[in-house]
C-alpha cells in the first residue's frame, strides 16, 4: 500500500478552502469495518456554492457540513445511496470533500460481499461512484454522519501511507443542476478505479 506505514492524517491537513483540500485527499485511505481503501477521486463543495447542500445555510440535516475539520458527513442521496464526505475548512464555514471513488486495496472480500458480487469485479464496479464506496464501508447516515475521521478509536479513519498520484485531472463535476461547469472534480490521472462522468440533464445551462 505503499513505503510507509499508514499514520492518522494531520487534521491540519485538511484547513482550508474545499478546492484546495480536495486534491490533498487524493491518495490517501479510508481505513474501516474491515476494508482499506485508496482515495483516487473527490469532489469539492464550499460554502458560497450553488451546488453544495451549505448553500442555505445550516440545517438539522447538513448541520456536520459546519463542524470541525476532520468529521465524516454522511447524505442520503437518491433515498437509497449513503455518500462520504470529509468535512474541511474551519469549524463554522460549511465546506467538505465528497468522496467519488475508491480503490479498494484490504478487505477486497468484505467488500464483494457488500456489493453483493459472486466474484471478482473491475475496480470502477467495486468502489467507483459515491454510492458505490457507501455500499463497501456499509455506511448508515444515522450512525456514521459526525464520525471524527482522525480518532484513532473511531470506525472509520482517514490515513496516509505518502502514496500520492503522479498526476491529478480536473474537470466539472459530477451530476450537479448548479454550477455545472466549475472544475472542482479531482481524480488520479488514469486510475482504473475513477468513476465515470456524466452531466446531469437537469444541469444549468
Amino acid at each position: 500500500m505503499g513505503g510507509r506505514p499508514a499514520r492518522l492524517i494531520d487534521r491540519g491537513r485538511l484547513r482550508g478552502a474545499a478546492e484546495e483540500v480536495a486534491p490533498r485527499l487524493l491518495g490517501a485511505l479510508l481505513v474501516g469495518r474491515g476494508v482499506t481503501a485508496r482515495i483516487v477521486e473527490v469532489e469539492a463543495y464550499g460554502p458560497d456554492d450553488p451546488a453544495s447542500h451549505a448553500a442555505r445555510g445550516r440545517t438539522g440535516a447538513n448541520a456536520t457540513m459546519f463542524g470541525p475539520p476532520g468529521h465524516l458527513y454522511v447524505y442520503t442521496s437518491y433515498g437509497i445511496h449513503r455518500c462520504a464526505n470529509v468535512v474541511v475548512d474551519e469549524e463554522g464555514v460549511g465546506a467538505a470533500v465528497l468522496l467519488r471513488a475508491v480503490d479498494v486495496v484490504a478487505g477486497e472480500e468484505v467488500a464483494l460481499a457488500r456489493r453483493g458480487a459472486d466474484g471478482q469485479r473491475p475496480p470502477r464496479w467495486l468502489g467507483g461512484g459515491p454510492g458505490r464506496l457507501g455500499q463497501v464501508f456499509d455506511l448508515e447516515t444515522q450512525r456514521d454522519d459526525g464520525l471524527d475521521l482522525i480518532d484513532a478509536d473511531a470506525p472509520l479513519v482517514l490515513r496516509s501511507d505518502g502514496t500520492e498520484p503522479d498526476a491529478v485531472s480536473t474537470g466539472p463535476r459530477v451530476g450537479v443542476t448548479q454550477a455545472p461547469d466549475v472544475p472542482w472534480r479531482f481524480w488520479w490521472t488514469d486510475h482504473p478505479a475513477v468513476s465515470r462522468y456524466s452531466r446531469s440533464p437537469r444541469a444549468a445551462q
